[in-house]
């Protein structure tokens, strides 16, 4: 998951300089259809080459039959889970508005980054192009970082549950040096983020691990979609936040002194929700489930 989540800060530290390089040589809009065209040409590779592990032609019959047992529901009876009755579960629930809460924060930095350097630090679209980059590079590392280090924690004998717990703690926990940028000079600034996006994508990479510690194989991708759709609900709620501090004249000073703790109140709902990370017992509630 570390590795798959880093892969998103590579368009994002190429993006920079290559909108720059775009916008010194061509118009606005070729930002947008070379963005469309590249958007494309990945779907085409994507169609072509993606192959489900069962016929996946570069696989050998004993690659794909321990694949296949690796991804075979282990849920008892054939039982059908519906993705509405996942809610009445608190771990579920709980990672939703973690998520819903981190995403807030996470969407901030990442929309409202540039608009940041423009406003208070003067930057033009060329120094976003040579500068911006930066905090997205780490939030790439932050990824790997986040899930080695729970890797770590578990080859080294900690439980499942006191490693992902640990390693969510520490991400959450560098989160408040963001308070020190409105005091700190440009270059204290870049590093400030930096260390922010790193926190925030370690704290992701976890987060979207836990759907997997949580519940059985066919159920996963419907309670990573409930934690992916808190994540973007938080994002819209807090950006229309945002736009309401700034238009009312409140300043950069409110808006980060709320993202500062967002993901340690993210990560006290977890802990209060998630007493175990482990797989949940459906069975006293099975009756309440629809029959495959």
């Amino acid at each position: 998951m570390g590795m798959m989540n880093a892969g998103t800060a590579v368009g994002a530290v190429a993006a920079p300089p290559l909108i720059a390089l775009t916008l010194a040589h061509l118009s606005w809009r070729w930002v947008f259809f070379l963005a469309g065209a590249v958007g494309l040409v990945w779907t085409l590779w994507w169609v072509r080459d993606y192959q489900p592990a069962a016929s996946h032609p570069r696989l050998s019959p004993g690659e794909r039959q321990e694949l296949a047992e690796v991804l075979a529901p282990k849920v008892e009876s054939g039982a059908k889970i519906r993705w509405i009755d996942l809610f009445r579960y608190p771990q579920v629930s709980g990672l939703v508005f973690a998520k819903f809460l981190s995403d807030a924060a996470w969407y901030f930095y990442i929309f409202w980054l540039p608009k940041y350097l423009y406003d208070v630090h003067h930057f033009d679209t060329k120094q976003v192009g040579y500068f911006a980059w930066i905090p997205y590079a780490s939030a790439g590392v932050g990824s790997l970082l986040g899930g080695w280090f729970s890797s770590r924690l578990i080859q080294r004998g900690f439980s499942l549950n006191m490693s992902r717990k640990i390693a969510l703690g520490v991400s959450a926990g560098v989160m408040p040096s963001i308070l020190l940028v409105m005091h700190s000079p440009v270059e204290l600034v870049i590093v400030l983020f930096s260390i922010a996006f790193a926190g925030q994508q370690s704290w992701s990479t976890l987060v979207m691990t836990l759907p997997s510690d949580l519940v059985p194989s066919n159920v996963v991708g419907s309670f990573a979609g409930l934690v992916g759709f808190g994540g973007a609900m938080g994002g819209i709620v807090f950006g229309l936040v945002v736009g309401l501090l700034l238009d009312h004249g409140f300043g950069y000073g409110p808006v980060f002194a709320c993202v500062s703790v967002l993901h340690l109140i993210g990560f006290c709902v977890i802990l209060l929700t998630i007493r175990v990370v482990g797989p949940i017992d459906f069975k006293p509630k099975a009756a309440r489930f629809i029959a495959a």
